[in-house]
């Protein structure tokens, strides 16, 4: 049985991930009151249902409801219901222009501006955050990109038995800042820099002269095999402690050469030893 609760700021793409788990066979149920969410599980769980897949969205929009989540939550854990719990964040520049773009006003900020509404929720929605299981940035995310990054998390796929942890690798540019939902971020600012060849620098290490580059040191080669070192042992150690998404972020100054170039090496090293990996460039296309 999986139970996934989706939550987090009001216009960072809960919809659209709803969505994208209907889409992968979830019965999906959105703003539900949080009172009613042991009850609800309990169909699933004890009932005769023949739904293992069901995802709930629980938003600002029930607040009147909210200050009774935390104990439906404790009341699912005692209950031995389990279940994850995926917030979805987003900077708050962005949420104001979603906002703008589809005019509509933020649920909190009824007499006031949408920035004061979204720094309301956040000091809400922060418990729910530090709870949560997988945190999901969206700001340089289109509704496609969201929708594969669930499903990476959640779709079976062909069956291929694979250990129970999604891990996205993630490519950025330290000047555009961190990835706000790594797990763990890696700088390799110290490897060469293709961005001083004038014949590399317009492209990306998606490219193989990029890649050969970056990768033509001694210094680069000790690197990637101490980093796949590091990466074998503390995986076993975070699917042990029941992590499901890992998240992994590779930065270098512009998010175009050096960063997307490890973090390719990184997603085929992955690949070939098993997990379910996914990756993306974030800022590779904004230099």
């Amino acid at each position: 049985m999986k139970f996934v609760i989706v939550t987090g700021l009001s216009g960072s793409g809960k919809s659209e991930a709803m969505r994208a788990l209907e889409d992968i066979g979830f019965y999906c149920v959105d703003n539900l009151p949080p009172a009613l969410i042991v009850n609800f599980a309990e169909l699933f769980f004890h009932g005769n249902s023949n739904i293992d897949k069901v995802a709930l969205g629980i938003d600002i929009r029930g607040r009147e409801f909210f200050q009774t989540l935390n104990s439906a939550l404790d009341q699912l854990s005692a209950a031995n219901f389990k279940y994850d719990m995926i917030y979805l964040d987003c900077d708050d520049d962005v949420l104001i222009k979603r906002y703008k773009m589809t005019r509509r006003n933020h649920p909190l900020a009824v007499n006031s501006q949408i920035s004061d509404g979204i720094k309301k929720e956040r000091v809400i929605m922060e418990p729910l955050k530090r709870v949560s299981k997988m945190i999901v940035d969206t700001t340089n995310m289109k509704p496609k990109d969201l929708k594969a990054e669930i499903a990476s998390i959640y779709d079976e796929g062909d069956g291929l038995e694979s250990p129970n942890i999604t891990i996205s690798v993630v490519s950025f540019g330290f000047k555009y800042g961190l990835p706000t939902d790594a797990d763990l971020v890696m700088d390799v600012r110290f490897l060469p820099n293709p961005y001083y060849d004038l014949e590399l620098r317009p492209k990306t290490g998606d490219s193989q002269d990029v890649r050969d580059f970056v990768m033509d040191s001694k210094v680069s080669h000790d690197f990637i095999e101490k980093f796949f070192d590091m990466l074998d042992f503390l995986i076993p150690e975070y699917i042990n402690e029941g992590k499901q998404h890992l998240v992994i972020g590779v930065g270098c100054t512009g998010g175009r050469h050096r960063s997307v170039t490890i973090v390719n090496y990184t997603y085929d090293y992955l690949n070939d030893k098993g997990y379910r990996a996914v990756k993306k460039h974030r800022d590779a296309k904004l230099d």
